[in-house]
């Protein structure tokens, strides 16, 4: 996908009115800018960051379209991908979660610049997040996917949909999961990667453990 498709796909996709997509180009000039001062990026993706990046965030949003209303959690957001880009697309309150201080100023800092009172960032671990049922749960290279679910279960109820963009190892991390989650798991195509996948998930819970006979 070159960077034209890429703005192409937002546009069809999306139906984005020209002030999504400045605000889009803002963010990606802000996120550029930044990377002169901390890594928020691969520097080899900077040539091609609305594809590898802006639409490979906001293609999350076309598997949620089925989740309740609520808000939506991004765990580890780091530059605000997917968070950012969702928040620019959608209306529904988007919570970011970072931990590291340079990030978490990014974020806030983003946040304001492009005027998204939807989004609000929580600095701090994912497992320090107050306990909620979060309509969408979103992960981007954040952990592997066991870790992953382990550390925001409390963030979820039966009715969360999880949309997690993963790379090749998609299906082994999901196969190294099924023995302590269970759920409604299916592995989607990524648009911008072929090579690429994202598992969506839902009425995720822990495997009940056996009690051992007497």
């Amino acid at each position: 996908m070159t960077e034209d498709e890429a703005r192409a796909w937002l546009t069809t996709q999306f139906d984005v009115s020209r002030e999504t997509m400045a605000r889009l180009e803002r963010f990606v000039a802000i996120l550029l800018e930044a990377m002169d001062e901390q890594n928020l990026i691969a520097e080899s993706t900077r040539p091609h960051v609305w594809a590898r990046h802006i639409v490979d965030s906001a293609q999350l949003l076309t598997h949620a379209q089925m989740a309740g209303e609520g808000a939506w959690i991004d765990l580890g957001s780091g530059a605000g991908l997917p968070g950012i880009v969702v928040a620019c697309l959608s209306d529904r309150p988007m919570l970011m979660v970072e931990s590291r201080r340079k990030r978490i100023d990014f974020l806030n800092e983003a946040i304001a610049a492009l005027d998204l009172p939807n989004a609000t960032v929580f600095g701090g671990r994912v497992e320090m997040v107050p306990p909620c049922a979060a309509a969408v749960i979103s992960a981007r290279a954040y952990a592997p996917l066991p870790r992953l679910l382990e550390s925001a279960a409390h963030l979820s109820d039966k009715n969360t949909l999880w949309v997690l963009p993963k790379g090749r190892n998609a299906q082994n991390e999901l196969e190294a999961t099924r023995p302590s989650w269970q759920g409604v798991f299916h592995v989607e195509p990524s648009v911008t990667d072929a090579d690429s996948a994202i598992i969506v998930a839902h009425a995720v819970k822990p495997v009940a453990r056996r009690k051992g006979r007497a």
